[in-house]
């Protein structure tokens, strides 16, 4: 199953990501659920301190942060790669 963060929502209707990029992702999402193949795209795991691992996902500029947990993705934030960084260390 996949789930969004009200913050992605958000961060559409302002304006920050486009619509375009938004079902660009969704639709990479829909792909990683059907296959479960983590190397159709390129995804790498985010070094944290917190027990949850951490992905991010890349499209261009801009990187979508998820949790896979019991098969299930759970799309945290999409943001411009200059920001990324900085919020997710």
């Amino acid at each position: 199953m996949l789930y969004y963060d009200k913050g992605i929502e958000k961060s559409v209707k302002k304006g920050h990501v486009t619509k375009e990029i938004a079902k660009l992702f969704h639709h990479a999402f829909i792909a990683l659920y059907t296959t479960n193949d983590f190397n159709l795209f390129d995804i790498k795991k985010l070094v944290t301190k917190n027990d949850v691992d951490y992905y991010r996902l890349r499209k261009g500029k801009y990187r979508a942060i998820f949790t896979f947990i019991d098969n299930d993705f759970h799309m945290l934030d999409i943001i411009k790669r200059k920001e990324v960084y900085k919020k997710w260390p």
